[in-house]
């Protein structure tokens, strides 16, 4: 298991993460645009370049981020513009960690499979901290 920082920005994400892997180096591991979702998410024109998700290796953890636009809830509010990444064991691990430090919060996404073939969920917990957790599906 590991811990990782999520951000959310609210458009300017492509230019954070040029900085920061300009600081720290590396490649991006992952680099998706809204515009790259499946049709039935309905993605809004003005949206479609925006960042769905972004990551760049820093060390040992790995520094992730996305737009959040009026879609999404957004836009995010500078203080609570992160959250905590847990990456799971297994589908179980994540239903248990997810059931405990939700207890009390709040569920933004249950934990479901999504359509980047991850087991996914993320809430705020009873004090305030954003988490989410993703578990990566083995492929077919």
């Amino acid at each position: 298991m590991s811990l990782n920082i999520y951000l959310f920005f609210d458009g300017d994400c492509r230019e954070a993460f040029e900085l920061y892997r300009s600081v720290f180096g590396g490649e991006f591991q992952e680099l998706q645009t809204y515009g790259d979702a499946p049709p039935d998410a309905a993605v809004p024109e003005s949206e479609k370049d925006r960042i769905m998700h972004v990551s760049l290796a820093v060390g040992s953890s790995v520094l992730m981020g996305s737009d959040i636009g009026l879609t999404q809830g957004g836009p995010p509010v500078q203080g609570t513009n992160f959250a905590i990444s847990i990456v799971g064991e297994s589908k179980e691990h994540c239903d248990e960690l997810f059931a405990k430090l939700s207890a009390g919060g709040t569920v933004e996404m249950p934990l479901q499979e999504t359509f980047w073939g991850a087991y996914f969920g993320s809430w705020t917990d009873r004090f305030g901290v954003g988490w989410m957790i993703n578990f990566q599906l083995p492929q077919e």
